[in-house]
Protein backbone atom coordinates (compact mmCIF):
# COMPACT_ATOMS: atom_id res chain seq x y z
CA UNK A 1 0.00 0.00 0.00
CA UNK A 2 3.13 2.03 0.48
CA UNK A 3 4.52 1.70 -2.42
CA UNK A 4 1.54 2.34 -4.60
CA UNK A 5 1.20 5.90 -2.86
CA UNK A 6 4.51 6.81 -3.79
CA UNK A 7 3.80 5.60 -7.54
CA UNK A 8 0.69 8.15 -7.43
CA UNK A 9 2.86 10.55 -5.94
CA UNK A 10 5.39 10.39 -8.76
CA UNK A 11 2.90 10.51 -11.48
CA UNK A 12 1.40 13.61 -10.22
CA UNK A 13 5.03 15.39 -10.00
CA UNK A 14 6.00 14.75 -13.63
CA UNK A 15 2.58 15.63 -14.99
CA UNK A 16 2.49 18.79 -13.02
CA UNK A 17 6.47 19.32 -14.56
CA UNK A 18 5.45 19.05 -18.02
CA UNK A 19 2.61 21.38 -17.48
CA UNK A 20 5.05 23.53 -16.37
CA UNK A 21 7.49 23.28 -19.27
CA UNK A 22 4.48 23.43 -21.65
CA UNK A 23 3.12 26.98 -20.02
CA UNK A 24 7.03 28.11 -20.34
CA UNK A 25 7.12 26.90 -23.80
CA UNK A 26 3.78 29.00 -24.78
CA UNK A 27 4.84 32.12 -22.87
CA UNK A 28 8.45 31.94 -24.47
CA UNK A 29 6.53 31.41 -28.00
CA UNK A 30 6.20 35.49 -28.44
CA UNK A 31 9.78 36.30 -28.47
CA UNK A 32 10.15 33.05 -31.50
CA UNK A 33 11.87 34.79 -34.49
CA UNK A 34 9.21 35.32 -37.39
CA UNK A 35 11.44 33.63 -39.70
CA UNK A 36 13.05 30.46 -37.90
CA UNK A 37 14.97 30.60 -41.54
CA UNK A 38 16.49 33.84 -41.26
CA UNK A 39 19.81 33.36 -39.64
CA UNK A 40 21.34 35.12 -36.53
CA UNK A 41 23.96 37.09 -36.03
CA UNK A 42 27.30 35.78 -35.09
CA UNK A 43 28.86 38.05 -32.67
CA UNK A 44 32.34 36.71 -32.94
CA UNK A 45 32.62 36.63 -36.56
CA UNK A 46 30.79 40.65 -37.22
CA UNK A 47 33.80 41.91 -34.83
CA UNK A 48 36.92 40.05 -35.65
CA UNK A 49 36.23 40.90 -39.58
CA UNK A 50 35.69 44.98 -40.76
CA UNK A 51 33.05 45.21 -43.29
CA UNK A 52 34.01 44.96 -46.95
CA UNK A 53 36.51 43.29 -49.01
CA UNK A 54 39.96 43.54 -47.59
CA UNK A 55 43.05 43.23 -50.05
CA UNK A 56 46.85 43.47 -48.93
CA UNK A 57 47.60 46.71 -49.81
CA UNK A 58 49.95 47.59 -53.20
CA UNK A 59 53.03 47.95 -51.02
CA UNK A 60 56.47 47.40 -52.87
CA UNK A 61 60.09 47.13 -51.03
CA UNK A 62 63.64 48.13 -51.85
CA UNK A 63 66.49 46.52 -52.14
CA UNK A 64 67.73 45.26 -48.20
CA UNK A 65 70.53 46.90 -47.53
CA UNK A 66 71.80 44.55 -45.03
CA UNK A 67 71.57 40.88 -44.06
CA UNK A 68 70.32 39.24 -41.18
CA UNK A 69 70.27 39.95 -37.74
CA UNK A 70 71.29 43.40 -36.95
CA UNK A 71 73.87 43.79 -34.08
CA UNK A 72 73.42 44.02 -30.75
CA UNK A 73 73.11 48.40 -30.04
CA UNK A 74 73.84 49.35 -27.00
CA UNK A 75 72.31 52.15 -24.98
CA UNK A 76 68.67 52.05 -26.80
CA UNK A 77 66.15 50.90 -23.93
CA UNK A 78 62.72 49.44 -25.02
CA UNK A 79 64.24 47.82 -28.04
CA UNK A 80 61.83 45.26 -30.15
CA UNK A 81 63.69 42.13 -31.21
CA UNK A 82 63.94 41.54 -34.76
CA UNK A 83 61.02 39.90 -36.65
CA UNK A 84 63.75 37.18 -37.93
CA UNK A 85 61.10 36.75 -41.27
CA UNK A 86 59.55 39.01 -43.70
CA UNK A 87 56.49 41.16 -42.42
CA UNK A 88 53.17 39.59 -43.00
CA UNK A 89 50.90 41.44 -45.48
CA UNK A 90 48.83 44.64 -44.34
CA UNK A 91 44.94 44.29 -45.30
CA UNK A 92 42.74 47.05 -45.88
CA UNK A 93 39.74 47.92 -48.21
CA UNK A 94 40.02 47.63 -52.04
CA UNK A 95 40.77 50.55 -53.57
CA UNK A 96 43.60 51.51 -51.25
CA UNK A 97 46.36 53.21 -52.34
CA UNK A 98 49.25 55.50 -51.78
CA UNK A 99 47.65 58.99 -50.97
CA UNK A 100 51.07 60.45 -50.64
CA UNK A 101 52.49 59.91 -53.99
CA UNK A 102 53.84 63.34 -54.83
CA UNK A 103 51.99 64.85 -52.51
CA UNK A 104 53.13 68.37 -50.77
CA UNK A 105 55.79 67.66 -48.40
CA UNK A 106 57.35 71.11 -45.57
CA UNK A 107 59.92 70.54 -42.77
CA UNK A 108 60.88 72.09 -39.95
CA UNK A 109 64.14 72.32 -41.51
CA UNK A 110 63.61 74.38 -44.40
CA UNK A 111 67.03 73.30 -45.56
CA UNK A 112 68.41 70.20 -45.31
CA UNK A 113 71.76 69.59 -44.97
CA UNK A 114 71.53 66.53 -47.47
CA UNK A 115 68.48 66.27 -50.34
CA UNK A 116 65.33 68.23 -51.17
CA UNK A 117 62.16 68.14 -49.13
CA UNK A 118 60.39 66.35 -52.05
CA UNK A 119 62.38 63.58 -52.30
CA UNK A 120 59.91 62.04 -49.27
CA UNK A 121 57.20 61.58 -51.39
CA UNK A 122 58.62 60.55 -54.86
CA UNK A 123 58.43 56.83 -54.75
CA UNK A 124 62.17 56.20 -54.23
CA UNK A 125 62.39 54.37 -51.20
CA UNK A 126 66.24 52.92 -51.97
CA UNK A 127 68.77 53.33 -49.33
CA UNK A 128 71.24 55.13 -51.90
CA UNK A 129 73.05 58.04 -51.98
CA UNK A 130 70.91 60.93 -53.49
CA UNK A 131 67.85 59.21 -51.91
CA UNK A 132 67.13 60.10 -48.68
CA UNK A 133 67.12 63.95 -47.14
CA UNK A 134 69.33 64.74 -43.94
CA UNK A 135 67.44 67.19 -41.60
CA UNK A 136 69.64 69.03 -38.48
CA UNK A 137 69.65 68.17 -35.09
CA UNK A 138 67.63 66.87 -32.11
CA UNK A 139 63.94 67.85 -33.05
CA UNK A 140 62.69 67.87 -36.50
CA UNK A 141 59.34 66.72 -38.18
CA UNK A 142 57.95 66.33 -41.79
CA UNK A 143 54.44 66.94 -42.98
CA UNK A 144 52.82 65.78 -45.63
CA UNK A 145 49.88 67.75 -47.09
CA UNK A 146 47.72 65.31 -48.98
CA UNK A 147 45.67 67.81 -50.35
CA UNK A 148 42.29 66.41 -49.41
CA UNK A 149 40.64 64.32 -46.30
CA UNK A 150 41.23 60.25 -46.45
CA UNK A 151 40.34 57.58 -44.33
CA UNK A 152 43.67 56.78 -43.95
CA UNK A 153 44.37 53.00 -43.10
CA UNK A 154 48.15 52.53 -42.61
CA UNK A 155 51.92 54.97 -42.68
CA UNK A 156 54.79 53.15 -43.92
CA UNK A 157 58.29 55.22 -42.76
CA UNK A 158 61.62 54.75 -43.75
CA UNK A 159 64.07 56.61 -42.30
CA UNK A 160 67.74 55.38 -42.99
CA UNK A 161 68.15 51.66 -43.75
CA UNK A 162 71.55 51.14 -45.30
CA UNK A 163 73.18 50.44 -41.87
CA UNK A 164 70.78 48.94 -38.39
CA UNK A 165 69.83 52.57 -37.30
CA UNK A 166 67.40 53.46 -34.54
CA UNK A 167 65.96 56.65 -34.66
CA UNK A 168 64.68 58.53 -31.06
CA UNK A 169 61.59 59.92 -29.93
CA UNK A 170 59.51 58.42 -33.21
CA UNK A 171 55.85 60.03 -33.42
CA UNK A 172 53.14 59.86 -36.33
CA UNK A 173 50.20 62.03 -35.97
CA UNK A 174 47.26 62.75 -38.63
CA UNK A 175 44.91 65.84 -38.44
CA UNK A 176 42.21 67.82 -40.49
CA UNK A 177 44.46 71.20 -40.78
CA UNK A 178 48.26 72.18 -41.22
CA UNK A 179 48.83 73.67 -37.41
CA UNK A 180 47.60 70.83 -36.09
CA UNK A 181 45.13 71.87 -34.12
CA UNK A 182 41.95 70.07 -35.34
CA UNK A 183 41.22 66.04 -34.88
CA UNK A 184 44.77 65.70 -33.95
CA UNK A 185 45.12 61.29 -34.00
CA UNK A 186 48.71 59.89 -32.65
CA UNK A 187 48.86 56.89 -34.55
CA UNK A 188 52.58 55.95 -33.05
CA UNK A 189 54.67 57.63 -30.04
CA UNK A 190 57.50 55.45 -28.33
CA UNK A 191 58.44 58.70 -27.05
CA UNK A 192 58.23 57.03 -23.86
CA UNK A 193 59.33 59.36 -21.27
CA UNK A 194 57.85 62.90 -23.34
CA UNK A 195 61.00 64.55 -24.69
CA UNK A 196 59.27 66.09 -27.33
CA UNK A 197 56.22 67.29 -24.75
CA UNK A 198 53.58 65.43 -27.24
CA UNK A 199 52.70 62.88 -24.38
CA UNK A 200 54.44 59.89 -23.68
CA UNK A 201 54.18 57.00 -25.90
CA UNK A 202 54.19 53.33 -24.85
CA UNK A 203 55.37 51.84 -28.53
CA UNK A 204 58.48 50.33 -28.94
CA UNK A 205 61.96 51.61 -30.25
CA UNK A 206 62.92 49.69 -33.61
CA UNK A 207 65.76 49.14 -35.92
CA UNK A 208 65.65 50.29 -39.63
CA UNK A 209 65.24 48.01 -42.27
CA UNK A 210 64.27 48.33 -46.15
CA UNK A 211 60.76 47.03 -44.80
CA UNK A 212 60.19 50.51 -43.49
CA UNK A 213 58.12 51.30 -40.23
CA UNK A 214 54.04 50.02 -40.98
CA UNK A 215 51.85 52.02 -38.63
CA UNK A 216 47.99 50.69 -38.88
CA UNK A 217 45.95 53.73 -38.56
CA UNK A 218 42.94 51.96 -38.11
CA UNK A 219 41.02 54.18 -41.01
CA UNK A 220 41.23 57.33 -39.48
CA UNK A 221 40.25 59.98 -41.41
CA UNK A 222 42.78 62.81 -42.04
CA UNK A 223 44.52 65.40 -44.62
CA UNK A 224 47.50 66.04 -42.88
CA UNK A 225 50.32 63.35 -41.90
CA UNK A 226 53.65 64.64 -39.50
CA UNK A 227 56.36 62.73 -38.43
CA UNK A 228 58.34 63.71 -35.92
CA UNK A 229 61.89 62.04 -34.39
CA UNK A 230 64.81 63.40 -32.04
CA UNK A 231 67.83 62.25 -33.93
CA UNK A 232 69.69 58.54 -33.89
CA UNK A 233 71.64 56.38 -32.22
CA UNK A 234 74.46 57.04 -34.60
CA UNK A 235 74.17 60.64 -34.73
CA UNK A 236 71.75 63.33 -33.67
CA UNK A 237 70.66 63.78 -37.39
CA UNK A 238 67.20 63.21 -38.64
CA UNK A 239 66.82 60.94 -42.22
CA UNK A 240 63.92 60.40 -43.96
CA UNK A 241 63.83 58.58 -47.07
CA UNK A 242 60.32 58.16 -47.76
CA UNK A 243 57.02 57.90 -45.89
CA UNK A 244 54.04 56.17 -47.51
CA UNK A 245 50.10 56.88 -46.88
CA UNK A 246 48.02 54.25 -47.42
CA UNK A 247 43.94 55.17 -47.99
CA UNK A 248 40.71 56.01 -50.10
CA UNK A 249 38.74 59.43 -50.53
CA UNK A 250 36.80 60.24 -47.48
CA UNK A 251 33.24 60.57 -48.39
Amino acid sequence: MVCRNVRITASMALVILLGFVASATLKAEPNKPADSNTPTADVNSATSKPAGDLVPIPLVLPKPQFVGTPPNIQGIANLEKPLGKPREPFYAPKGTTNVAFKKSVKSSDEQPIIGEIEMITDGDKEATDGSYVELGPLKQNITIDLGASYNIYAVVVWHYHKQPRVYKDVIVQIAGDPDFIKNVQTIFNNDTDNTLGLGAGKDRNYVETAEGRLIDAKGVVGRYVRCYSNGNNANDLNNYIEVEVYGTPAK
